[in-house]
């Protein structure tokens, strides 16, 4: 299906996706665009619940890399199918906080399951939903994870091991390289030269 009018934030930890989020919908509104958000995962009642299984710090039993692939495309799935793609069918535009890079990125390159395992689920569960334009708000682990700390307590992603984010930004970095519909923002830089980015690139897509 027609996918140009789907926008995608992507970021690790305290790189600045709700705000980058919030931009781009007052530029579509003040062209006077209807906008639906959505996040990832999450995003539908179940596809919530979902949400608080796979982030919780408090299960008590390990997760398997492949169980944490599984729920994640199931959620989105939900989202897919109940938000994403009856948005796009009356000709809104679609701004989601997260879509499936963050799986290539997160449990491709962070638990380090790899893509070749990963793209066949994904076929089955996605194959023809790719956004337009994917924005990934690329920031130093180390600077993110020192953001996130400062909102609060942190969820089960956010306690893993330095080195799982560092995994997850080369393959971020990696799939900025390999795909089109990938663009990237330094999120290190202060915050007006990030909005002015944000808006650079924004504008460019959507005039």
């Amino acid at each position: 299906m027609d996918c140009s009018r789907f926008i995608v934030v992507e970021g690790s930890e305290g790189a600045g996706k709700s705000t980058a989020i919030k931009l781009i919908q007052k530029v579509l509104e003040d062209k006077g665009q209807e906008v639906v958000l959505a996040r990832e995962p999450g995003g539908t009642p179940m596809a919530e619940d979902l949400r608080t299984v796979i982030k919780s710090a408090a299960v008590d039993e390990k997760v398997d890399p492949r169980t944490e692939l599984l729920i994640m495309y199931a959620a989105r799935v939900q989202l897919v199918e109940n938000v994403i793609r009856p948005a796009l069918e009356r000709g809104a535009w679609l701004v989601c906080d997260r879509f499936f890079y963050s799986t290539w990125a997160y449990q491709g390159g962070g638990r380090e399951l790899g893509l070749d395992l990963i793209k066949p689920i994904h076929d089955i569960c996605l194959s023809d939903m790719i956004p337009g334009l994917t924005i990934f708000m690329d920031l130093d682990p180390e600077l993110g994870l020192e953001r996130a700390r400062g909102r609060g307590a942190l969820d089960r992603f956010e306690l893993e091991q330095i080195d799982f984010f560092h995994r997850t930004r080369q393959m971020y970095n990696q799939l900025c390289e390999d795909r089109k519909e990938m663009q990237k923002i330094d999120a290190s830089k202060t915050m007006e030269e990030v909005h002015l980015d944000l808006m650079s690139l924004i504008h460019a897509y959507v005039d």
